[in-house]
């Protein structure tokens, strides 16, 4: 199984190039991103990309936003039974996914990917995210190219299959960890040292 400790273990860390975490909603994915992306600042690796928050009302989640590792933030979706006015609707359970905002935030990000050394975060690729079409494009051309490794997260399988996540998964070059309440703090350094075996 991909992920585990084989005899021939450096051959296998040769290939790897990007690294994914999975785990059930609101295990703390987004968390573990950003304390690895500050422990891959702080060693002088330079990190881009973007990742998804809730956002919250008086306790109630009303919606995600996409905020970018540079601070500016863009809606993704909100709670509602509209479509957004004069556009294509584009619907997730209670969620009215923003396609135009996530796109005119995120797009850019991926055509100024730093050269060679640089992580590219990508929280995450998920159901709302893979409405545009454009932004799978991109992210296959990143996972193809070699001008970074990608940091993302990936839903755990439910439902039906998303063509672009089992493509992940089923990547020679990608390591996914899963997440879990009980590991999740154990896990960042593993996380942190398999994205330092990318980088090589």
């Amino acid at each position: 199984m991909r992920g585990t400790h084989t005899g021939s273990g450096t051959a296998v860390a040769a290939m790897l190039k990007h690294v994914f975490l999975t785990g059930s909603p609101g295990v703390g994915k987004t968390t573990l991103v950003q304390k690895v992306c500050e422990s891959m600042v702080s060693g002088g690796v330079s990190v881009q990309g973007f990742y998804t928050e809730e956002l919250r009302e008086r306790g109630r989640r009303v919606g995600f936003d996409v905020v970018t590792l540079t601070g500016e933030r863009g809606a993704l979706s909100r709670v509602g039974n509209k479509a957004l006015a004069g556009r294509c609707e584009y619907r997730v359970g209670q969620y009215v996914v923003d396609l135009s905002s996530f796109e005119n935030l995120v797009l850019p990000l991926f055509q100024n990917i730093g050269v060679g050394g640089s992580v590219f975060v990508i929280d995450e690729i998920g159901k709302m995210e893979l409405f545009s079409q454009e932004f799978i494009r991109a992210v296959r051309q990143t996972l193809d190219s070699s001008t970074c490794s990608i940091l993302g997260t990936i839903p755990v399988p439910k439902g039906k299959p998303l063509g672009l996540v089992e493509e992940i998964r089923a990547r020679k070059d990608v390591k996914v960890f899963m997440v879990t309440k009980e590991n999740r703090d154990a896990v960042t350094d593993q996380i942190v040292s398999a994205l330092k075996e990318c980088l090589k």
